[in-house]
């Protein structure tokens, strides 16, 4: 059997110490095909339009999509510093040409509760969202974190929220696979997902439940997670777009040459799936 063709993106904490420019470089020479920018990468991130114009422009010459820009956090939390925060990314993403933004839940260890006021506090945010994004012509990439602490874990609460107030039109989920194993979900909804993240788990010692975004490494063949069996579900179901690397661990920031060690990590995801 030959080896899938993966559509493969680069989030730029894949190597936030790389500036938007180099990202876009390090993804073009790696044959990806999308790239996704970050608000939180220090002085790489993306805070001004100018920026956002001049990489989005060198992304579209290098034939790269702009995903997304991740993060609006706490998009779960609607208030006028939410709407104020939404509207300033959604500049920012348009500016960049990118297709939508990634919005994670608040993870605090707050909200855990299922009580009527969080589900309707879900409700009126992505309502409240959902008028800004279509403004700006974006769409809006749900990722429920599935860390103890979080407010959202799973994604079928995060598509009953959608389908009530009519948005699947504009959102659809992140399959984020460290939180798809975290939250310890079966179903993958793959027909709802726009975006898909991957990142291995090696530490024996770590439990699922205990396991943070420092222990998110690149995939191989130490894999606890289940990537591969992640993305042939996935696949297997229909999906056919972006799997992006989100590898948050310093021992992969701090590696000599990090894009060598992608490139080994796209080899081996790309063999095993054969």
């Amino acid at each position: 059997m030959t080896q899938r063709s993966v559509k493969f993106g680069f989030n730029h904490m894949v190597s936030p110490s790389l500036t938007p420019d180099e990202l876009v470089d390090a993804a073009r020479k790696l044959g990806a095909v999308a790239i996704e920018l970050r608000n939180d990468v220090g002085d790489n991130s993306l805070k001004d339009a100018e920026t956002a114009r001049r990489v989005g422009a060198r992304a579209a010459e290098a034939g790269l999509e702009v995903r997304s820009i991740n993060a609006l956090y706490p998009f779960n939390v609607w208030n006028e510093e939410r709407a104020r925060q939404t509207e300033t990314l959604a500049r920012l993403a348009a500016a960049a040409g990118a297709t939508g933004l990634v919005m994670c839940p608040l993870n605090e260890g707050k909200m855990l509760e299922d009580t009527p006021e969080k589900a309707a506090g879900l409700r009126a945010a992505l309502s409240g969202i959902r008028p800004i994004l279509e403004n700006h012509g974006l769409k809006g990439f749900v990722e429920p974190l599935g860390f103890p602490v979080s407010s959202l874990r799973f994604k079928r609460e995060a598509l009953a929220a959608i389908d009530d107030v009519d948005g699947g039109d504009v959102f659809t989920l992140v399959h984020d696979t460290f939180h798809h194993r975290g939250a310890g979900e079966q179903q993958v909804f793959a027909g709802r997902t726009g975006l898909v993240h991957i990142s291995g788990l090696e530490d024996p010692a770590i439990s699922f439940t205990d396991m943070l975004d420092g222990h998110r490494v690149l995939v191989g063949p130490k894999d606890r997670l289940g990537n591969v069996e992640q993305l042939r579900q996935l696949y297997a179901d229909g999906y056919d777009g972006v799997v992006s690397f989100e590898p948050f661990a310093k021992e992969v920031h701090g590696l000599y040459d990090p894009i060598a060690a992608v490139r080994e990590s796209m080899a081996y995801v790309r063999q095993a799936l054969a």
